[in-house]
């Protein structure tokens, strides 16, 4: 086996990972990046990692990466869709001969990925990334539920392991049938996101001084998210505290027109940010707010965590393993005044307000990619040593017997 890099423990060499995602860079969102930071882990451990996924004219050639077909979703143009491609799938597996197929999204490229590997017999394993089936709610599709556990059950099932992102989401999968599941959590990385990248510049293009209590919000904007009761709750926060509070939110979606339009006088909308000015944003706040209930993990709040903030998040849901009794200030779920009582006792108790924010960052501490990856690769390494021998295609099946006889 390979040398692992540093700061890793497994290496990965002869494993040729073949993923297949429905999202990826310069998609922003929470599986496109760890989908990225998984390419670059397996190559760090001496594997290689191949990505199809959606086509994107942002998109910068990749060799590592092909993007077929796809048009955006209709009910959410900032995501793209792509109908099942079996034959490009299969060629793929034919020209690229991976030994693990990874499907991370349900829809036409995932769904490709697993019909290509079964025909193939390549290990094939799953992640569930997003509560689809909630989501469903907030954008008038309720319609689908009935079947939509009956097909994520089907999807991940036909695979020898599915990934959860928390333990909170395997016991929900689990009880609704889903087998051989196991967490792949996640890690944050701390040259990123930490308190020194604190900005005065930055805070004062919230609408911050010295003397004001800064409280950001970072994630899409969009209905599922519950951005709503992030910005009444704020509405209340502002209306009684004045100039002592600023409210900042970095992020874009399908709600934005709405949400700049409904927002408290006075917040500050940055737009998507990445980089530097990312990691500024949140280090210069003083208080992270994320009301969402649908998150499988909660990489914001990670990344908040890691850059030293004192956290409001909802008592239900993912987030309570990052968002605990002992680094937050909980909240009932959807209740914008409930949420606007705690913001307050943070802005009237600067105490509590450091004292929340260090455990955070005590407990972010021990978020590493390298240890998170480490324990992947050690699943994937099992899946393939347990699996039974792929069905080579035709070609090279006929090309083996003739350097066989």
């Amino acid at each position: 086996m390979t040398a692992p890099a540093r700061g890793t423990t497994v290496g990965a060499r002869g494993l040729r990972l073949a993923i297949f995602s429905d999202t990826y860079p310069p998609q922003v969102n929470g599986v496109s990046r760890t989908l990225e930071r998984l390419v670059g882990a397996v190559e760090a451990r001496g594997g290689e990692a191949m990505v199809v996924t959606v086509s994107d004219p942002a998109a910068r050639p990749d060799p590592r990466v092909e993007r077929w077909p796809s048009i955006p979703f209709w009910a959410y143009p900032q995501l793209q869709m792509a109908a099942p491609r079996r034959t490009s799938a299969l060629d793929l597996l034919e020209r690229w001969r991976p030994t693990l197929v990874h499907s991370a999204t349900e829809f036409g490229i995932g769904l490709s990925g697993l019909f290509a590997a079964r025909e193939r017999r390549v290990p094939f394993v799953s992640s569930y990334h997003t509560h689809f089936t909630a989501y469903l709610r907030h954008y008038n599709l309720s319609a689908l539920d009935a079947i939509g556990w009956p097909f994520l059950r089907w999807f991940h099932n036909a695979g020898l392991r599915t990934f959860a992102p928390s333990e909170i989401v395997r016991a929900e999968l689990e009880a609704n049938g889903f087998r051989n599941t196991r967490v792949w959590s996640r890690g944050v990385d701390h040259t990123r996101f930490h308190p020194a990248f604190r900005s005065p510049e930055m805070r004062a293009r919230c609408g911050a001084d010295d003397d004001t209590v800064l409280v950001a919000y970072v994630g899409r904007l969009a209905p599922e998210k519950g951005i709503d009761v992030a910005l009444e709750g704020m509405r209340q926060v502002m209306a009684r505290y004045g100039k002592r509070v600023a409210f900042a939110l970095a992020g874009d979606g399908p709600a934005e027109a709405r949400c700049r339009a409904t927002a408290p006088e006075g917040t500050y909308f940055a737009g998507r940010l990445d980089g530097r000015d990312l990691s500024a944003f949140y280090a210069s706040a003083d208080v992270f707010v994320f009301p969402s209930i649908t998150e499988t993990f909660g990489n914001v709040v990670l990344e908040a965590m890691a850059s030293g903030l004192a956290l409001v998040a909802p008592d239900w849901g993912a987030t309570t393993e990052l968002a605990t009794t002992e680094t937050a200030l909980q909240f009932p779920a959807s209740d914008p005044a409930a949420l606007a009582e705690r913001v307050a006792r943070l802005i009237d108790d600067p105490a509590l307000r450091r004292g929340l924010a260090s455990r955070a960052l005590a407990v972010a501490s021990t978020r590493t990619w390298d240890a998170i990856f480490d324990d992947l690769v050690r699943e994937y390494l099992a899946v393939h040593a347990g699996a039974p021998r792929a069905r080579l295609p035709r070609s090279a099946a006929t090309a083996q017997r003739v350097a066989n006889a």
